[in-house]
């Protein structure tokens, strides 16, 4: 692969947002922070792709053209917390054969006042249809009867799920944007309201308005880049009648690690779909981070709780909030933050990164997995 990450954008998060701010204004923000940071001028942007639940009616050639960018390679991608993924993937086969040179790749919502409501209640027809009824408002019942199958498969309690939700946060107290910054004890974690049992408060991703944005480019030109070397994506892994505690990361993880060459001990820096603890342990495991016949409480205490391993460096979503689509986004320009060198108080040292987007609740759990493996080139 010929494909480098030259720049990363943002759009602040926020829990309330101002009343003048729009999901079209989020991705244009956030897009032009991407175009500076890499050097170019918009006139560079040969290429660009949008994932985002609230830009409708319009589209990514509509955005495109309120941004001033005249095109060769366009995309719209909705699905959700894989979105960024898959249209990374899309951009590195365009660059590849020669499509385009500069592609921007945006992702943000608006989520505010009837916006999220109206997202999970309608999330796609197996929701509207056999969820929304019952009535079962979002994803959290469905993804507390995964946790309680993970706890049972792997010997797991809610101490255990707390100790990832405190290390994120602890990360999060050294992000600017992250939305909730201060400590997050273990007894606050462990009192905290109940969701859907076994799933609290602070197990759960608040949502919030934002976005993200990178741009993919065939050559960095000199300047500090991330290269990409491996990414692919699983669409419907086991047709839904699986678990659920397997992800189609499992299904990929392997022909990354092939095709980057490198094994996980290689890893500096790792960004896991975090909307619920549960799909941490599961992606960790599916990347192959856990040994067989290992303990996974073990792991969680000796690599995530102590951040040995960092994980989620950003706080990820459980702490830096939730933006619809830009969930896909956030693990993705974080690992590319953090490889430019660019991320202040919580950088670390790494030379690799891998990074999985997850999403788009079907029936019972997420559809659709992306893995991206990416390099730091200085």
């Amino acid at each position: 692969m010929t494909a480098y990450i030259t720049g990363v954008g943002y759009s602040e998060y926020t829990r309330r947002p101002d009343a003048d701010l729009t999901t079209s204004s989020i991705l244009a923000q956030a897009g032009a922070e991407a175009i500076a940071e890499a050097g170019l001028t918009p006139g560079d942007i040969d290429g660009f792709g949008v994932a985002s639940f609230t830009l409708r009616p319009d589209h990514a050639i509509d955005q495109a053209w309120r941004m001033g960018l005249s095109v060769k390679w366009l995309m719209d991608d909705a699905n959700g917390g894989a979105s960024a993924g898959s249209m990374l993937q899309h951009a590195v086969h365009a660059i590849d054969a020669g499509t385009a040179r500069n592609i921007l790749l945006v992702a943000g919502d608006l989520m505010a006042g009837d916006a999220f409501r109206s997202l999970v209640a309608e999330y796609n027809s197996a929701t509207a249809h056999h969820l929304t009824p019952l009535p079962m408002s979002g994803p959290n019942a469905l993804f507390a009867m995964l946790t309680q199958r993970q706890m049972e498969e792997c010997g797991l309690r809610s101490e255990d799920y707390g100790r990832i939700a405190i290390a994120q946060r602890e990360w999060a107290g050294l992000n600017p944007r992250a939305v909730y910054q201060e400590p997050l004890t273990m007894e606050q974690y462990l009192t905290a309201p109940v969701v859907a049992d076994p799933l609290r408060r602070f197990d759960c991703v608040p949502p919030v308005s934002g976005g993200e944005a990178i741009v993919v480019s065939a050559n960095p030109d000199g300047r500090a880049a991330v290269r990409v070397l491996s990414t692919r994506s699983s669409f419907n892994y086991d047709d839904q009648e699986g678990s659920g505690t397997a992800t189609g990361v499992a299904e990929i993880a392997t022909e990354c690690w092939a095709e980057a060459d490198i094994e996980p001990r290689d890893v500096g820096i790792v960004s896991v779909y975090d909307d619920y603890p549960a799909m941490v342990v599961a992606q960790l495991i599916d990347l192959g981070f856990v040994e067989k016949n290992h303990s996974v409480s073990d792991f969680i205490s000796d690599r995530i709780a102590s951040r040995s391993l960092p994980v989620n460096t950003s706080g990820g979503q459980l702490s830096a909030g939730q933006a619809g689509a830009a969930g896909g986004m956030h693990g993705l320009a974080e690992t590319a933050t953090q490889l430019l060198g660019r991320a202040g108080a919580r950088q670390v040292e790494a030379r690799y990164g891998v990074v999985t987007g997850y999403g788009m609740v079907l029936y019972r759990y997420g559809a659709c997995a992306t893995t991206t493996i990416l390099e730091a080139v200085r």
